[in-house]
């Protein structure tokens, strides 16, 4: 396991380095005609803070580069300057669903970014676990958001109800524990995203209204607060149950070199029938391991390049 980047242990503001993720969609009541009611989709996006590991959710309207543009303006107006900005997928900001395409290598994103001086750091493409710091958290929080929003529950949403809640889902992710409890009685406090973010010490986790479900249909704000009641509950089964010290990738192994030849995993294909790749340039860390190689190989008889982790080949030769 390599070494966590320098952007995660240089003291720095909140939200300085950030990992990106969007999610969604959901829908909403837009308005209300007279035969019933017109809806429309909305999305999120995530920003997790490298560092303090806190969360900002910002809801976009459409899928385009000025929306996307529009939340990171609100994040840094929120939360100050970012000073750069990781993600997955290689040449395109891709998100959770495939109709999220938002090029930040080209166009008005591309031209934002410049003016402002951040910096936009890819992971190799299918190296997912590369991102685990917001992976996790954008993992667990759509799935328990889907869970909520996608069902009987989630019906008549409105735009603002959808951006309240997302409010209240923020607070109860930054409230979660990011450290052991110290054994300590002078030091009972658990340190906390929140803490971080807002110095406040003795505040506790925010107060959620313990409502019937039947309150869901009656005022907006009864709603919201059943909604977050339901993702508190799921959230504290789903991820405060399971926060345990986890190692792998201990042992260290030869490193790849040009030349090699490796199987390239296909998970869509059988085993028998991944395809022979040769090793054609390797990248190491900082450390001198190699984690990540580019990669020659024939399919259906044209000459194809791809960058992977090595967590994909399986070495044959070496």
């Amino acid at each position: 396991m390599a070494d966590l980047p320098v952007d995660r242990l240089t003291p720095a503001p909140p939200f300085s380095s950030v990992g990106v993720d969007a999610f969604g969609p959901w829908s909403i009541v837009s308005r209300k005609t007279r035969g019933g009611m017109a809806e429309s989709k909305r999305w999120a996006i995530m920003f997790t803070c490298l560092v303090t590991r806190a969360i900002h959710i910002e809801v976009i309207e459409s899928m385009t580069s000025y929306s996307f543009i529009n939340s990171v303006r609100r994040l840094v107006a929120l939360r100050g300057n970012v000073k750069d900005f990781r993600s997955d997928r290689g040449s395109n900001f891709v998100g959770a669903i495939e109709d999220l395409k938002i090029d930040v290598q080209a166009g008005a994103v591309k031209d934002y970014l410049s003016k402002s001086r951040i910096t936009w750091i890819f992971n190799a493409p299918h190296s997912f676990h590369m991102g685990g710091v917001w992976e996790r958290m954008i993992g667990l929080t759509r799935n328990i958001l889907n869970a909520v929003l996608l069902g009987p529950k989630g019906k008549n949403l409105t735009h603002e109800v959808l951006v309240t809640l997302m409010a209240e889902v923020t607070a109860i992710v930054n409230s979660r524990p990011i450290a052991p409890i110290s054994y300590d009685s002078d030091v009972p406090i658990v340190l906390s995203p929140s803490m971080l973010l807002n110095q406040k010490f003795s505040g506790d986790a925010p107060t959620l209204i313990d409502m019937d479900v039947r309150n869901i249909y009656r005022e907006h704000w009864r709603q919201v607060q059943v909604l977050s009641d339901v993702f508190w509950k799921m959230w504290r089964e789903r991820y405060l149950q399971t926060l345990q010290e986890k190692r792998k990738w201990t042992a260290e192994h030869p490193n790849m070199k040009e030349g090699d030849i490796v199987l390239f995993r296909d998970p869509e294909a059988p085993r028998s029938q991944w395809p022979l790749a040769i090793v054609e340039k390797v990248f190491p860390s900082k450390d001198g391991l190699v984690r990540k190689v580019d990669v020659r190989l024939s399919v259906n008889g044209k000459i194809c390049r791809y960058t992977r982790p090595i967590s994909e080949l399986v070495l044959l030769l070496h």
